[in-house]
């Protein structure tokens, strides 16, 4: 059982190292192949002249076939060269360094808000009678109807505009004012996934709370508390994991938007701003950035699910 267990994680990893291999590639050949020629980004908008492209094409070894480009790429990031920015003339590193932290403080207060309110109310709706369930289902529903974007302007034009009680612009500075400049964008950001994990949490308890073991504790006469914290949460556990990593991968995506509408230098709107200039260094980065950690943010729900349930990992069920 070890040994399968062994090998089927060695299979998992071995599959995350492929997909970001495969990633790479997709990344920096796409990007290459969209329409505009990079020389005129290099030429910081002056008409260059014969010598100026020739020179530029090989500095940026802009003529070598995209094969040698590519391993080239590679090597210099598994390296630690990242290259340097089109347009800043900077490492990307030193680009992307400072707002990586920026974008991680708005995720992980988004995760926190997403696993308080749709963790626990997934749990009041399965617990808590028709009523309780009716609202939660209600809520949800307006909750999943209402993209980014539109929260955002709703926060900004109730509690930033009308109210004052929250600043609509920049990231703040120290740990409290990062609260409170980020607690509109993390609500923007998280009320989507907060209404989606919580219909999932909800559907994993109802089915484990009609299930026959549970009936079973039941007529033992094991406490209700015990019965849900030992029979119902933790089996339905794994699939809330699962989902909860899927989820947190993809609120660094979709942290592009709220950046974007609060005015964050964060990592999203770096992005952003560097495919409207054909920054492809920066794009490139960015994106493989982004599609690690969805790869290993999922890996890392894998592995969990797997400690609360080994069967998994040799079953598929959580794959």
């Amino acid at each position: 059982m070890r040994g399968r267990a062994l090998v089927s994680l060695l299979a998992k990893l071995g599959g995350l190292l492929l997909t970001l291999f495969l990633s790479s590639i997709v990344i920096f050949s796409a990007l290459l192949l969209t329409p505009g020629d990079p020389v005129a980004t290099l030429a910081g908008g002056k008409r260059p002249t014969p010598e100026m492209i020739a020179a530029i094409r090989e500095q940026f070894r802009l003529d070598d076939p995209i094969w040698l480009r590519y391993i080239d790429w590679l090597g210099g990031v598994l390296t630690g060269n990242l290259g340097e920015s089109f347009v800043y003339k900077t490492p990307v590193g030193e680009l992307i360094g400072p707002r990586i932290g920026v974008t991680l403080t708005l995720v992980i207060f988004a995760v926190i808000l997403i696993a308080v309110f749709g963790i626990g109310s997934g749990i009041l709706a399965a617990t808590r009678g028709p009523k309780a369930d009716r609202a939660v289902l209600l809520s949800t529903s307006i909750g999943m109807a209402l993209p980014t974007f539109v929260m955002a302007i709703l926060l900004i034009w109730i509690f930033a505009k009308m109210l004052g009680w929250f600043p609509v612009y920049g990231g703040g500075t120290g740990l409290l004012d990062q609260i409170h400049h980020l607690t509109l964008p993390a609500i923007s950001l998280a009320v989507v996934y907060i209404a989606y994990i919580s219909r999932i949490t909800r559907a994993s308890l109802v089915g484990e709370l009609s299930s026959e073991h549970v009936d079973t504790a039941r007529v033992r006469g094991i406490p209700r508390s015990r019965i849900f914290r030992s029979h119902v949460f933790l089996n339905a556990s794994p699939q809330i994991l699962a989902v909860s990593g899927a989820t947190i991968a993809g609120l660094f995506a979709t942290s592009a938007i709220a950046e974007q509408a609060f005015g964050i230098n964060g990592l999203g709107s770096l992005l952003t701003e560097a495919a409207a200039r054909k920054d492809l260094p920066v794009v490139q980065i960015i994106s493989l950035l982004l599609v690690a950690i969805f790869v290993i943010l999922n890996a890392i729900a894998d592995t969990v699910n797997a400690l609360i349930d080994p069967d998994s990992l040799t079953s598929g069920r959580n794959a």
